[in-house]
């Protein structure tokens, strides 16, 4: 390998400008205080495990004898299809 213009490499040392920039960060960050952002597609799937949850539920339910349905409320959201 040959190197045409060794003074372009010169005398810098990246680790120091490292250094200075990380104590200021430091700074920096010890005063703001922590911040959580979540996303819509996390919120989404809270969402689903929450119905998973709800679903379980009502499985255990069903398998145990104990879920009801009021024939009324299936009456009731059954009618506007049947006019």
């Amino acid at each position: 390998m040959k190197i045409n213009e060794p003074s372009r490499v010169g005398n810098v040392n990246p680790y120091r400008k490292t250094a200075a920039g990380s104590q200021a960060s430091a700074a920096s960050r010890a005063s703001r205080k922590d911040e959580v952002q979540i996303s819509t597609e996390a919120k989404e799937l809270l969402g689903s495990v929450r119905n998973s949850e709800k679903l379980d539920e009502l499985k255990k339910a069903v398998s145990t004898g104990t879920y009801h349905v009021d024939a009324k409320q299936v009456a009731e959201k059954l009618w506007p299809y049947l006019k």
